[in-house]
């Protein structure tokens, strides 16, 4: 993906289901064709509309919000990389705050993905977890504090700190990930004030879904990566 990048995790939202997650999906492709940021948006839609969107949607990044360590075959009820991929599902999230797992796994998820030359974004609570996972290598490490998830105070404000340390203690790293950032992400202004702090982009969710003018916001929050510098 071009950086900064700007990922929506759609969730498992009332907002969203049935044809609104379709309709949401396409509002921004949209968006990202109107700004030409097609290969800086993505999108991680509910394990069951995968296949879907990703049929209709072929300009922006789809990724699942989550993947198993498990094999092809005899795997009942698993998401398997292979299968996420034969579907055209370009990645996929780990280790959200809201599914947690423990470091062995996220290992052998990593190992599948990058074997498969698929996109990660592993998600870490703090800035030490930040420098455990650093040492896994995946593309992308999303610092989100649990405590803002959903809260509308964006991270980028109100714990500044936080990304900092998090970008500090990858560059103190031989890592090749790169730092995004999440939790309270709701305007221009929080994505620009992450950029400022050294992230690579933005991982939001409720702040597009909860919003009463899905495309506007989309196209609010994907501007302000092109325009950080502005006032």
């Amino acid at each position: 993906m071009q950086e900064p990048i700007l990922i929506i995790n759609f969730k498992n939202y009332a907002e969203i289901q049935g044809e609104r997650c379709l309709a949401l999906a396409r509002q921004v492709e949209e968006v990202a064709r109107e700004l030409c940021l097609e290969d800086s948006i993505a999108i991680a839609p509910p394990t069951p509309a995968l296949a879907l969107i990703s049929s209709c949607v072929d300009k922006i990044t789809v990724i699942a919000q989550h993947v198993d360590d498990a094999n092809e075959g005899s795997t009942t009820g698993y998401v398997t990389a292979e299968m996420l991929k034969s579907f055209n599902i370009r990645g996929s999230l780990v280790n959200h705050s809201e599914h947690r797992l423990d470091l062995n796994t996220i290992k052998g998820i990593l190992n599948r993905l990058k074997r498969l030359n698929m996109l990660s974004i592993v998600c870490a609570n703090t800035p030490d977890e930040v420098k455990r996972l650093a040492l896994l290598n995946p593309d992308y490490i999303a610092i989100e504090p649990p405590e803002l998830i959903g809260t509308g105070n964006a991270v980028s404000k109100s714990k500044p700190e936080v990304i900092v340390k998090a970008v500090e203690a990858l560059n103190s790293s031989s890592s090749s990930s790169k730092i995004i950032c999440g939790a309270g992400i709701v305007d221009a202004s929080d994505v620009k004030a992450a950029l400022r702090l050294g992230s690579k982009g933005i991982l939001v969710a409720s702040g597009v879904i909860k919003a009463k003018d899905w495309k506007a916001k989309v196209h609010e929050l994907a501007e302000a990566l092109i325009k950080v510098d502005s006032v």
